[in-house]
This record gives C-alpha cells, structure tokens and sequence, in this order.
C-alpha cells in the first residue's frame, strides 16, 4: 500500500510539472520556426537570398532574442501555398508564429492570438481600368467577384451583402491574390478585394488594375501566436516591435517595400535632368574611367547608377545593400571593395560585376545581351535563368528580351516558380528596372551630344514615360 502511495504521488507530481513555454523551447533549441507564404508583401527571394517585410520582421527579432539572452537563434521557415492554410498549421503546433500579412479579426481571435500590429491597410475592391468602374455596392450586380478564401474580405463581404442582398461573390479555394488580380487584369473575372499593400505592388506589372471603393479601412496586421500557451514569445514580440517602432527600423521597413524610399522613387524624365545638372558632374569621370575599364559604355553604367541610387553614395536598404551602385555585401567581398559607400570603389566594382553579367551571356546577341545583364543585376543571375527556362516552355525564344520580359513577371506565380529552380521572385521589378535604365541612358545620350560623338543608342524604349514605384493615389469613393 505504501508503495502504490508513492508510485501514484509521483505520477501526480509528473502530471502536475510544468510544460516548458513557446519562448523557453525556442531558446532550448535555438530554433524559432515560423509560417509565412510566398508573396511579394510577406517572404520571398530576391538578388541576395530571402527578402521580404515580414522576413525582414523575422530576422530582426531572431537577432533581439539572440542578443537579449545570449543565446543564438535562427527562423525556420515553412511556406504554405495557400493562405487558408496558415492559421490551421499554426494551431496545430507546426510552428510558433504566423507572419504572414495577417488582419487581425474577431473570427480569428477565436484560433490564434496577435501580437501587436504593425501596419495598417485597406480593403480595395479591385476592377480593370476602361471595364466600368463600379462607384457603389449597387453596380456589383450580375458581376463576377471572387475572393481568397480564408481571408477577412468575406466578413466584410457578408456585412455588405446584408444591406445589399442583390449582389454575389465567392471565395476560389485555390488561388492566392497573385492569381486573382491577374484574372481581373485578363478580365477571366469582374472583381477581387485585395489589401492596399498587395494593389500598389502589383499594379506595377498589372498597370491596368485600378481601385475602385474602399470597402474598409483600419485593417491592422500582425504576427499570430498559438492561442494559450504562448504568452510568454508574445510579450518579447511586444518589445520588440516597441522597440523598432522607437527606432524608426519599422518604418524603414515598409518604407522599404510600399513609401517614396530614394530607392524605389522612379521618378520622371525632368527630376533626372534637374540631378544631372546639379550632381552628376562629381561622377562623371568615375564612370567614363570604369566604362573604359570594363567596356561597358559609361552611359549605362551612369543609368544603373542612377537607377540604383540616385547617384546617392550613401544610399542604404534594409537588406543590407548600399553604395551608389547598391553593392550587396557579397558582390562588394568578391569584387575586393573595403567601403560600399565610397563611389570611387563601388562605380568601377558595379561596372566590373555587371561585365562579368554580361561575359555570361555571351551567346545572346545585343541589344538584348545587355537588356539581360540588367536584369540579372536587379533580380539576380538564377532567376533571370528560371524566366529563360519558362520562355522555353512557352514555346518563346529564351534569347529573345521581348519573350523573357514576359515571363519574368511570372515568376510570381505558384504555378511557375514551383517548377523553376529558384523559386520565387519578384519577377515584374526586373522589367520595370529594364525599362527605366534604358530610358535614362537615351536621357544621357541626348544630355552629353555636345560634348562628344553621340553614343549608339542600343534600342528605343518600348515604354516612353517612366514607370514610377508609387504613384500619388487616385480619388476613391468609399
């Protein structure tokens, strides 16, 4: 009897031991795994490795973890191919954090705990410009809308509904906002809902696509947490975004990827002209020296320059690359630069690496060989192979920039890059940056024939105007 007392009291105590904690096994293993989806707001592979808002995010708090207890931690990533497919993962304990451009919502609060938000968005429902545009719920009538499924739009869709019962919609289980926009673009479908952040990046490669009402704003994004045990992880995410809200790294960051960063502010042909009048002269002769070096006219070195940087040597991204030609810290260690943001290292280090992009092209034929060297430089080599490889399954000439210009911007989609070797990709930027490099190149042509014989021009612009990274918004009735 003695005996059973004390088996049955230390199965008691067994039972009663306390479980360790999210932040206490993260730290035990070194690991902190994480659920993300990808997509051009959220994770994906850029240039240099992974990029994205919600990477960035990651890696800055597996740094504060790592410095808080002096203990190194890592984020495992595990992507899931559909957004309805994210919180259920998270509740089963596949991971110990969602991030993944997630709204906070009542319906959601029920499965998973938020973390504090980050950004706010809209609700836009989205149609194709010269379609008709719809200025209130009534025009939706007898139209096709489809949204995410999984998403906060179909609350916002059933709350409207109830006013105004004479309208449809319907949640496709198979395609992410990617797919969707793109089927308002080719008109397979009237509508789509999509957050403010996810229209203006894919408007750039989908110029058509226009908002037409903002269904709701206020929408908060935030980090989701398995529901009751996780208190402890949820209270480091609050200091930490605390903390890099204090510092301004939050805001860099969706600057980074949404705002009018010196980065991404492609702007028009009279802004140029203004900077080469008033800046350009001090570089000048660094690029004709490294044109000469690396025989690449100066004149397209100047363009990738401005493009890169604004002629700015201490331009900086979140991401780590910087200087006037926007160095990654690889490219500046293979090419021997000790100082990115000294343009007398960085101009002939970019002429010289975008030289050896070129050397690898070889077999293409200019002007394109040159077309693809840029691109290369702005999404990286292997993913500029991964469109070549999809042009050629679309029975189009992978040496050709009209055919790969095209299938770069698929690179974006489930459907393609999950059959390419480097997955993911940004793929419509590499265009826009083509198209804006040429462009300011004839600027060059036509700002220096005075000064000595007027280069060759490589080919006109197909696209004449700049295409800008933000433009202002349009007026949109609510």
């Amino acid at each position: 009897m003695k005996k059973a007392t004390i088996i049955l009291l230390a199965v008691l105590v067994g039972t009663c031991s306390r479980s360790p904690g999210t932040l206490e096994e993260i730290l035990e293993s070194g690991e902190l795994r994480i659920i993300t989806r990808y997509d051009p707001t959220t994770y994906f592979s850029g240039a240099d490795g992974h990029e994205g808002p919600e990477y960035l995010l990651v890696e800055g708090f597996t740094k504060f973890l790592s410095e808080k207890y002096s203990r190194e931690v890592t984020a495992e990533y595990i992507t899931k191919d559909r957004f309805n497919e994210i919180l259920p993962a998270l509740d089963s304990g596949e991971a110990h954090i969602a991030a993944a451009g997630l709204t906070i919502t009542d319906d959601r609060k029920e499965l998973v705990a938020f973390g504090p938000s980050y950004q706010d968005v809209k609700q836009y429902l989205v149609y194709k410009l010269n379609t008709g545009k719809p200025n209130e719920i009534e025009d939706l009538r007898g139209k096709r809308l489809e949204i995410m499924a999984g998403s906060s739009y179909a609350k916002t869709l059933a709350e409207l509904q109830e006013q105004h019962p004479d309208f449809a919609w319907s949640e496709n289980p198979s395609a992410e906002i990617t797919d969707l926009l793109d089927a308002v673009q080719h008109k397979r479908i009237d509508y789509t809902v999509a957050d403010s952040t996810a229209y203006y990046v894919h408007r750039y490669y989908m110029p058509e696509l226009r908002p037409a009402i903002i269904l709701k704003e206020g929408d908060k994004l935030a980090w989701a947490f398995e529901k009751y045990s996780s208190e402890d992880i949820r209270e480091e995410a609050e200091e930490y975004f605390a903390a890099i809200k204090e510092s301004g790294e939050l805001e860099r960051i969706i600057e980074r990827y949404y705002g009018h960063t010196d980065r991404f502010d492609y702007v028009g042909t009279r802004r140029f002209i203004n900077d080469f009048k008033q800046g350009f002269e001090q570089y000048k002769s660094k690029f004709i020296m490294a044109g000469d070096s690396s025989g690449i006219d100066w004149r397209i070195l100047a363009a990738i320059g401005y493009q890169e940087s604004h002629w700015n040597p201490d331009a900086v991204s979140p991401t780590g690359v910087r200087g006037l030609m926007m160095l990654t810290r690889t490219t500046a260690s293979v090419m021997g630069v000790a100082n990115r943001e000294d343009a007398a290292e960085s101009i002939p280090a970019g002429a010289e690496y975008f030289a050896q992009l070129k050397s690898r092209l070889s077999l293409i034929p200019e002007p394109d060989r040159t077309w693809f060297a840029l691109a290369a430089y702005n999404v990286g080599f292997s993913h500029l192979q991964d469109a070549r490889l999809i042009t050629r399954r679309l029975d189009k000439n992978p040496d050709s920039w009209l055919d790969v210009k095209e299938a770069l911007p698929l690179l974006a989609k489930r459907q393609w890059y999950s059959e390419v070797p480097n997955g993911y990709a940004r793929g419509w930027e590499p265009v826009r940056y083509v198209n804006n490099v040429r462009t300011y190149y004839e600027i060059l042509n036509f700002l220096t024939f005075d000064e000595e014989e007027l280069a060759e021009p490589l080919e006109q612009p197909e696209t004449a105007p700049l295409q800008t990274a933000l433009e202002e918004p349009e007026q949109i009735p609510i």
